[in-house]
């Protein structure tokens, strides 16, 4: 396996497959036909006598060695795209690009309207949107196969960088003409009504629970569900309480028959981060797109 026998531009197209998941996907990132980047896949084979991809379903999965390969390559490689890319600036008008972003559902609806009004303007540059589970996300920055996350603050290692996006508050929904809502909200209308719950979880507390913990008192959760959109659908046909980001709150309210007010509470906030790996944080490219979802938040 001598270095001096492989062809360096083949490293490219082994990262970008990996990247993509596609061999489809890969040629058109490089801008070069499939037959190419399975030729050059054929000869990286053969040079190191592994698949390092085995085609499941539309993906392409990478084996152990293709993995350990790649842990050990991608730092290099980064270093040299790096190097040769600050000589060059970004133009979103005029070069092709595909951006991949780990939200999860309710990021989904408070950020893509606006990111891809944003985008308008920059018809070559493509979105795709993806849920990682949160043990994923570093890995898959790492990796290249996420350019950003966002997400509430997480716990990560010195090689992912994140900055705070916004902040959000906790808020209160209820249906129209709820009883509890006469006269205002009291801690104990809202201790006493039935809630529902989002989370992914099938048990434990919410993040207002361990407020109310620490104050003393318990509420009732009748529905425990994953998706906000559903969960506002119920409290708006019953007499369940939510309680959730406002962000998302004021869009579903604005066509539903939903209330929104404060809790009876102060209840800690979401800081939402965008999170980034520190081996690309120097790529004109993705640069310029962490700046627009700067402006993005700033502009909010």
């Amino acid at each position: 396996m001598a270095i001096n026998r492989l062809d360096l531009n083949l490293l490219n197209v082994f990262d970008t497959i990996y990247r993509e998941g596609s061999l489809t996907r890969a040629a058109r990132a490089l801008h070069l036909t499939q037959p190419a980047i399975s030729h050059s896949l054929a000869r990286l084979r053969d040079h190191f006598d592994d698949p390092l991809f085995t085609r499941q379903g539309n993906q392409m999965v990478p084996t152990p060695m293709a993995k350990r390969f790649l842990e050990s390559m991608r730092p290099g490689l980064t270093q040299i795209q790096s190097a040769v890319n600050q000589f060059h600036a970004f133009d979103p008008g005029r070069q092709r690009k595909t951006y991949t972003l780990g939200l999860r559902d309710i990021l989904e609806s408070t950020f893509l309207p606006e990111l891809m009004s944003q985008m308008a303007d920059y018809p070559e540059l493509d979105i795709i949107s993806q849920r990682v589970p949160r043990r994923e996300i570093e890995i898959r920055l790492a990796a290249g196969k996420l350019d950003f996350a966002v997400d509430v603050l997480l716990p990560v290692s010195n090689q992912t960088a994140h900055e705070l996006l916004r902040r959000d508050r906790l808020v209160v929904l209820a249906r129209n003409h709820h009883p509890a809502l006469e006269g205002g909200l009291t801690m104990e209308d809202y201790i006493s009504a039935s809630h529902a719950l989002v989370s992914s979880r099938s048990e434990g507390p919410g993040l207002e629970d361990f407020e109310l913990s620490r104050l003393g008192v318990q509420r009732d959760i009748r529905l425990r569900c994953q998706h906000y959109f559903a969960a506002c659908r119920v409290v708006e046909q019953t007499d369940l309480l939510l309680t959730m980001p406002e962000t998302y709150a004021r869009m579903i309210a604005e066509r539903a028959g939903i209330t929104i007010v404060a809790p009876p509470v102060e209840l800690p906030g979401l800081d939402v981060h965008l999170y980034w790996h520190k081996l690309y944080e120097k790529e004109p490219a993705l640069t310029w797109f962490r700046e627009q979802l700067r402006e993005m938040q700033q502009d909010r």
